[in-house]
């Protein structure tokens, strides 16, 4: 909890202050007035703290208290993550879903993959063959190349299928960067198709 602005000595005698002129309205520190005060005091301190705390809760950079509201308004945690995130983890997602403006651009995805993990991966995007355009030796791509795309990771995890070491049934290979996978294919556009490749 954050430190509130005044003591409650401050709010005392603010309290004290604020009582009406007069004989019955003594109010010296020995007084029943000034006990009754004295009384109320820490609870406008305690408010005061509170609503300090809350100009730190309001950001999502600094939030603690409210990171399940942050969360339950950015529609997190991400199940791309995973389970058992730290609060810090939490709030990197919070405040990353919270100033991400979204894109379909190469640059949007490459930010994206950097803050993955993967800031040297690189993205190819492909275009049919254009004959009198492109040159011998290019790629011929048909018309529905124009919306496939790969994402190279140089870091990428590749488990082969092993004669005599893997179990059948089981796939050829398995690739273990799979939270990659779920935020790509979430934020995609959906009339594409992406591709991994694991470029050293």
């Amino acid at each position: 909890m954050a430190d509130s602005l005044f003591s409650t000595l401050d709010y005392t005698q603010a309290l004290t202050a604020l009582l009406p002129r007069g004989r019955v309205w003594p109010k010296d520190p020995g007084s029943a007035q000034h006990a009754v005060m004295a009384g109320f005091a820490p609870t406008f301190q305690r408010l005061d703290a509170r609503a300090q705390t809350l100009l730190v809760e309001a950001f999502p950079a600094t939030t603690t208290e409210l990171l399940p509201e942050w969360e339950d308004s950015l529609g997190l945690p991400d199940p791309c993550d995973g389970p058992d995130q730290t609060v810090d983890q939490r709030r990197a997602q919070v405040l990353n879903k919270f100033v991400s403006a979204g894109g379909q651009s190469v640059l949007y995805f490459e930010g994206v993959l950097a803050r993955l993990g993967y800031p040297t991966a690189t993205i190819t995007q492909y275009a049919p063959f254009r004959v009198g355009i492109d040159h011998v030796g290019f790629p011929i791509y048909g018309i529905e190349w124009i919306y496939h795309w790969t994402i190279n990771l140089p870091t990428l995890s590749i488990f082969w299928f092993e004669v005599g070491v893997s179990s059948v049934p089981g796939p050829l290979f398995a690739i273990s960067d799979q939270a990659v996978f779920c935020v790509i294919d979430d934020l995609k556009p959906a009339h594409t198709t992406v591709d991994f490749t694991n470029i050293p």
